[in-house]
């Protein structure tokens, strides 16, 4: 199965309305997304893998929204429980969740991966999140989120 017909099976099995809609690959990234396809970036979804820097990896995905910015430093290294941490490498991303950078979702991660949500974004009617290759995005209510028994986390983001 191709990652996109992984998370389309992963929210399928949740329950829950999606609407998947196929774009460009060229414009996968966020903020071209957001430019071509006229979605507001307050409603759209970084997922971004983050990395412990030592050994043995700690590894997470994170949810914010685009116009936000990931508190690594802090919020996520406390919520690894390393002292430090960064984005995984697009290398160590793909091998982790065989999704392709601009494609990365919340759904259909490596099972025992916590996932941690900005508070935010279940404040948004829907959100669009990335579906597992560059050519696929999907519209869902964050109420998803909920049900994949992710954390929601106050100020993951600022």
């Amino acid at each position: 199965m191709t990652p996109e017909e992984l998370i389309l099976e992963a929210l399928r099995k949740l329950g829950v309305p999606f609407e998947p809609f196929a774009i460009d690959p060229a414009f996968s990234d966020t903020a071209l997304f957001c430019d071509k396809y006229g979605y507001p970036l307050d409603q759209t979804i970084n997922t971004i893998i983050v990395a412990s820097r030592k050994e043995p990896k700690r590894y997470c995905a994170c949810a914010v929204l685009s116009n936000t910015r990931l508190d690594v430093n802090r919020k996520v290294t406390k919520l690894l429980g390393v002292s430090k941490a960064s984005f995984a490498t697009s290398e160590e991303m793909q091998a982790l969740t065989g999704m392709q950078v601009g494609g990365v979702t919340p759904f259909a991660l490596p099972e025992g991966l916590p996932l941690y949500v900005d508070s935010r974004v279940m404040e948004k009617e829907w959100v669009i999140i990335g579906g597992g290759g560059r050519s696929l995005k999907v519209k869902i209510p964050p109420e998803a989120f909920r049900k994949t028994g992710a954390q929601i986390i106050e100020s993951l983001a600022n």
